[in-house]
């Protein structure tokens, strides 16, 4: 897995006109392909009445999901122009679609490319981008007399706190970076007398 990759802040739309076209570009993060695939069906259904729904995703931290469509436009001047605007500014997990309602003036092959790529550049600066970073998963187990010091402790020091459960004892749910396991093993240790447990689980991505 990669240790980290950025993706869209928050979904919206923003819009820029060109020699009296309008082409509103529409993004969002998308966890996997059928999430952008559902964002993109969303946007066609919205803007029915428009000229061209183009559209680009980019999948997977190491990118090995890319798709695009001109949706009509000349092949290579839409789509494939969005994609490597996501590309190059290192997106992942990410989908863009671009809605044009034709002004009454043509813009050229050149025009286009330039149009549709600069129309997701702009939707990029406007919206913000974030780092989401990998995290090992892990659960700590400790007894209820120092479960609150311990759960203090730990977002004191910034560390999430994804899930709390309480039973015999207390499983407190965190996700940090690999790099800091073996300190936080023996942090625990120290801060809890050797009586907490520390089971590593599984990876996900939060943000940085």
């Amino acid at each position: 897995m990669q240790d980290q990759y950025r993706t869209v802040a928050r979904a919206g739309v923003h819009e820029t006109e060109v020699n009296r076209s309008r082409f509103l570009c529409a993004l969002a993060p998308a966890a996997g392909e059928r999430e952008a695939q559902d964002f993109v069906a969303a946007v066609r259904k919205e803007h029915a009445d428009a000229t061209h729904n183009c559209w680009a995703y980019v999948i997977g931290a190491d990118a090995s999901i890319q798709k695009a469509s001109d949706d009509g436009e000349p092949g290579g001047t839409a789509g494939v122009p969005m994609l490597q605007m996501l590309l190059r500014r290192d997106m992942r997990y990410a989908v863009a679609v671009v809605t044009r309602y034709y002004g009454g003036v043509k813009l050229g092959a050149g025009g286009l490319i330039r149009a549709y790529g600069g129309a997701v550049g702009e939707a990029l600066d406007t919206l913000g981008t974030i780092t989401r970073r990998r995290f090992r998963l892990a659960t700590v187990t400790v007894d209820h007399g120092r479960a609150g010091k311990v759960q203090n402790d730990l977002r004191a020091t910034g560390r999430e706190v994804r899930d709390v459960r309480y039973g015999e004892e207390v499983a407190i749910e965190i996700a940090l970076p690999d790099a800091d396991v073996p300190a936080f093993r023996a942090w625990l240790a120290d801060a809890t007398a050797g009586t907490a447990r520390f089971e590593p689980g599984g990876e996900a991505y939060g943000d940085a």
